[in-house]
């Protein structure tokens, strides 16, 4: 499998660091939709914003014909949970493929980091376990690749005569 250039390094580390923020995001905002459904779907009630009934209010969900209607009139904050982890869960899509990809991981290592947004808790304990195994393997590539450039410079300076004139003249 190939490896990742010591060159991409600092991309990867930007990459990671987007995962992580979006990971942990997508996580919560997935949690939140798993309430919301819980709320909906099991107590028919939905959270509406700016309602007439005041700031914050729980408002209940009525069966019309085969579909559930709101009843609320304000904002509803339960379908805002809903948008807006989509939209987020776009973009933790792009930060899992800039990993994935920077890394030169297999496809089922995207699949993987993908499921993170869709299971709950899943991105929480991906996040934890791929933070980790990036950094130490660009810590590990890392230490090699400055251990290879000091034996270089080491074979260099012993192949290379020393500058002592006394040396010089005698040549």
């Amino acid at each position: 499998m190939p490896q990742p250039r010591i060159a991409t390094f600092p991309q990867i580390r930007r990459a990671l660091r987007l995962y992580q923020v979006t990971s942990v995001v997508t996580g919560v905002g997935l949690l939140l939709l798993v309430a919301e459904m819980i709320l909906k779907y099991g107590f028919h009630l939905e959270l509406f914003m700016n309602d007439s009934q005041g700031f914050l209010a729980w408002r209940d969900v009525v069966m019309q014909g085969e579909h559930l209607e709101s009843t609320g009139d304000g904002l509803n904050l339960s379908l805002f949970v809903l948008i807006a982890h989509g939209w987020f869960y776009v973009v933790y899509l792009f930060a899992c493929f800039r990993v994935w990809s920077l890394m030169r991981w297999p496809f089922w290592r995207f699949l993987l980091l993908a499921g993170g947004g869709v299971i709950p808790f899943l991105s929480f304990f991906m996040e934890y376990f791929v933070a980790r195994d990036v950094k130490r393997y660009l810590a590990e590539r890392e230490r090699r690749a400055a251990e290879k450039r000091a034996a270089k410079a080491a074979a260099e300076a012993a192949e290379i005569p020393s500058a002592d004139p006394t040396q010089e003249a005698a040549r």
